[in-house]
């Protein structure tokens, strides 16, 4: 086995350090155990003897070392809460034993409940609208008071950072990299500019910052709770309301215009929205191309990256994206959206 691999801690994390986990905060598994679908953390379904809080099955997501504080995870669950107290259906951490941020062996975690739910059918305009008026919801909690420990989705931490980071750490091949470096600059320059554009009067809330399809459970509207239930606020961000909205639209120009219309006709009903913001949604989605060619960099020591992005880091990966930032360069060039 590859040593840097071996001494990543997610090696240390083995079942029976999950079930020790809870045990220690008088939880008792009855030895169910399920890996759920997640890169970033590792995150479990345990099944219980005996019911936490009504439920007999849970969520234990263990945070990835060194990627946030504490003080950063604890603002995270403090938001959650003070969305659930605002009736805004989110999955939050359950509080045991007075707190909601748990340590054992080297790890923070928590422990949250099991909720069921499928992907949001996006091609409905009702179920578009009606997610729009709960990203309203979330918005004015988010509004109330800014984030203390979390930072802001920014230039410099989405683009400037990472670019900096991939190239100092030699991880695009020498064929590709001049070719990369100047389409990023080109990217680079279009998206400073759109966020330099109204920014003394673009209002930065605390966001979801995560928000695609995978991130929201619905459940059938005739059942009671139905509709749309938000989950996984790890990426939490200061930032403009629209990256709250950007990922959720798909296909081509007008189609995403009509997914944005629903969006919007259900988020105005219950908060305003600055219709400027949408002159940042090619740049945001650049940001996240650029970001996320670092993420898979800086996590390659994890052995589950390699096994399930084997193709990252190829010369035919840099050119691929070497061609989807010349097609953001072009869309950040197009008019915004109009709705």
């Amino acid at each position: 086995m590859n040593d840097s691999i071996a001494r990543h801690p997610y090696a240390e994390l083995t079942p029976d350090k999950v079930m020790d986990a809870l045990s220690g905060l008088g939880l008792w598994p009855d030895g169910r155990l399920l890996a759920l679908s997640s890169y970033e953390n590792r995150v479990y379904r345990v099944h219980l003897d005996e019911p936490e809080q009504g439920h007999s099955a849970v969520v234990v997501k263990f945070y990835r070392p060194g990627r946030w504080r504490t003080d950063q995870i604890q603002e995270e669950h403090d938001f959650a809460a003070e969305l659930v107290a605002g009736e805004v259906p989110v999955v939050a951490p359950l509080q045991i034993h007075g707190r909601t941020l748990h340590h054992a062996d080297g790890f923070d975690f928590s422990v949250s409940p099991l909720r069921g739910g499928r992907a949001p059918e996006l091609d409905d305009f009702d179920v578009l609208e009606w997610i729009g008026r709960f990203l309203a919801r979330i918005h004015t909690v988010g509004a109330v008071q800014p984030f203390t420990h979390r930072p802001a989705l920014d230039v410099q931490t989405f683009a400037k950072e990472p670019a900096e980071w991939l190239q100092t750490h030699q991880m695009i091949p020498l064929e590709v990299e001049r070719e990369w470096h100047t389409v990023f600059k080109q990217a680079l320059g279009l998206i400073e500019q759109a966020f330099a554009d109204n920014a003394s009067e673009r209002r930065i809330l605390r966001l979801h910052g995560d928000c695609h399809p995978g991130n929201i459970l619905w459940t059938p509207a005739e059942l009671p709770g139905g509709g749309p239930h938000f989950v996984d606020l790890d990426d939490a961000r200061m930032g403009p309301a629209v990256q709250d909205l950007w990922m959720l639209l798909s296909g081509d120009r007008g189609q995403r215009t009509q997914q944005l219309s629903a969006l919007l006709d259900g988020y105005e009903q219950v908060r305003d929205f600055d219709r400027a913001e949408l002159r940042l949604i090619e740049p945001l989605r650049t940001l996240r191309l650029i970001h996320y060619s670092a993420w898979l960099a800086r996590r390659w020591e994890d052995p589950i990256f390699p096994i399930n992005f084997p193709w990252f880091g190829t010369p035919d990966y840099w050119r691929g994206q070497v061609l989807m930032l010349q097609d953001q360069i072009d869309a950040m060039q197009e008019s915004a959206l109009v709705v």
